[in-house]
C-alpha cells in the first residue's frame, strides 16, 4: 500500500497534513475529505482559501 493511502486509512490524525502533500492526488483529498480527522476541515479551508478579503469587496490596485 502506497504510503499516503496508509496514512489516509490508518491515521486519522495525520490526514491534515495529506492536504498539504502536492504528491497527495485528488483520489486521496477526496477520501481525506470524506473521513475528516483532526484538523482536516480547516486544512481544506486554508487550501481554498483566496487570500485576505477587502473590506470594500475590491481588489487591490
Amino acid at each position: 500500500m502506497p504510503v499516503l493511502w496508509r496514512i489516509a486509512r490508518e491515521h486519522p490524525d495525520l490526514r491534515r497534513w495529506l492536504v498539504a502533500n502536492p504528491r497527495a492526488d485528488a483520489a486521496i483529498l477526496e477520501y481525506v475529505a470524506q473521513a475528516g480527522g483532526p484538523g482536516v476541515r480547516e486544512a481544506f479551508d486554508v487550501l481554498f482559501d483566496d487570500g485576505p478579503d477587502e473590506p470594500d469587496g475590491k481588489p487591490p490596485l
